[in-house]
């Protein structure tokens, strides 16, 4: 039987955040330890990225929480705003690191690991995403911050798929391990321009009157 707050604004958004979040967490250390072991930029990456989601999922969840105590407050919008920038952020950093590798050189690159973990990652990823799609919140400011969560799980899945397929094709053409810091690049460009859209749309919303 459904509760009182199972109709309050955000409570389904909360439930399905908290979902995604336990997902990130999931993967975070797997990514790490196997992007290490590999050698593979691309994979660290991901496990980078999954901790900064992590982390802006964990505000974002205060964040609501705080909005539905106090519907002025401004905490939402600036969730979302946080999770954004820091997206773009993170990418650029990879951008450097992958273009240094390129560079000097990459080191071999365990083809076989990066597909397996980063398929995992593709499919784990994608069912947050779904998660997230399917929510007929309608408060504008936690629809933002839960749209901006959307946003980096799809592309974290999108990402994952690119890392695996760049790990099949080291796997099966040795020697190419250019592909594995250029798979990087590419999509930290792809994902850092939906960041700056993100950005764009949210900067508006936080000017007004301090509601905190």
């Amino acid at each position: 039987m459904p509760s009182a707050s199972d109709f309050e604004p955000g409570s389904s958004t909360q439930k399905r955040l908290a979902v995604v979040l336990g997902l990130n967490l999931s993967l975070l250390t797997s990514l790490l330890v196997v992007g290490l072991s590999s050698h593979s930029l691309s994979v660290f990456a991901e496990g980078v990225d999954y901790l900064a989601d992590a982390a802006g999922i964990a505000l974002s969840l205060v964040a609501i929480g705080i909005g539905k105590r106090r519907p002025t407050s401004r905490l939402p919008k600036i969730a979302a705003f946080i999770n954004a920038g820091w997206l773009l952020v993170l990418n650029l950093i990879i951008i450097v690191g992958s273009a240094v590798r390129l560079l000097e050189g990459s080191r071999p690159v365990q083809g076989v690991q990066v597909l397996v973990i980063s398929s995992i990652a593709a499919v784990v990823m994608g069912f947050g995403a779904f998660i997230l799609a399917d929510d007929d919140d309608d408060d504008i400011e936690i629809h933002l911050n839960r749209k901006a969560i959307l946003l980096d799980t799809i592309a974290d899945a999108a990402t994952a798929l690119g890392v695996a397929a760049t790990g099949g094709i080291i796997a099966i053409v040795k020697g190419i391990y250019w592909l594995d810091p250029l798979a990087a690049i590419s999509i930290s460009l792809i994902v850092g321009y939906r960041a700056l859209r993100l950005l764009e749309k949210t900067l508006p919303l936080l000017k007004g009157p301090n509601k905190f």
